[in-house]
């Protein structure tokens, strides 16, 4: 069985965007069953036991067998080998997939997180507020250009895939502001993958650990 192991508390605002909610709502929607373990935030994340797993101190990690695997895009691809839910068998299909994990990862989530950090942590300070506006500017440009890509189909590539399942997540760290009221068919588009039973019963299962340890 796969164990995840994940931070045993974060404040309230960072509990439903914790990266280990990509990897259980993988382990989801790929039906397989996981046990989880914590890792307390500080003096936990640099014991050698926890750095044995992942060598940045961060979570999630798993680990299954003789695998040891970290960082939330590598495990979410790994989880979606071993389920056609999250990946199809089609080489170019596959492909297509996997190539919409990298672009939510290194495309949108790299400026969608820099506004995330300044709207959380460095809102009051002079110089967050003169970057603020240039970072919003290149994330509307990144919505617009995803919203473009998407068209009119329910998915990236027309069905459900690991893809969206990465894009969807990152898309949900704008969730305390209104820029995706500007991008209806985005908006809609991450609404339909936060209606899916799996992500309902992984956000449920990560937002009850951490109320249970709170």
């Amino acid at each position: 069985m796969i164990t995840l192991t994940t931070y045993a508390w974060v404040p309230d605002f960072a509990a439903p965007l914790m990266r280990a909610l990509r990897v259980r709502w993988a382990l989801e929607e790929a039906d397989l069953p996981y046990r989880v373990r914590t890792v307390a935030l500080g003096p936990g994340q640099r014991s050698p036991e926890h750095l044995a797993r992942q060598p940045f101190g961060q979570a999630p990690a798993i680990e299954e067998g003789d695998l040891t695997l970290f960082e939330s895009g590598a495990i979410a691809l790994h989880i979606a080998e071993r389920s056609q839910a999250l990946l199809p068998r089609d080489l170019t299909e596959r492909a297509r997939a996997i190539a919409w994990v990298f672009a939510a990862l290194n495309t949108v989530e790299t400026a969608v997180q820099e506004l995330g950090a300044i709207d959380f942590f460095h809102a009051e300070e002079p110089w967050a507020q003169q970057r603020r506006p240039q970072v919003e500017a290149q994330v509307r440009e990144r919505l617009g250009q995803l919203e473009a890509a998407l068209g009119a189909r329910e998915h990236l590539e027309g069905r459900f895939t690991v893809g969206d399942l990465m894009m969807a997540d990152v898309l949900r760290i704008l969730d305390h502001s209104d820029l995706l009221d500007a991008y209806p068919t985005l908006q809609a588009y991450k609404h339909r993958c936060e209606a899916r039973p799996a992500f309902q019963r992984a956000l449920t299962a990560q937002l009850q650990g951490f109320r249970e340890a709170a």
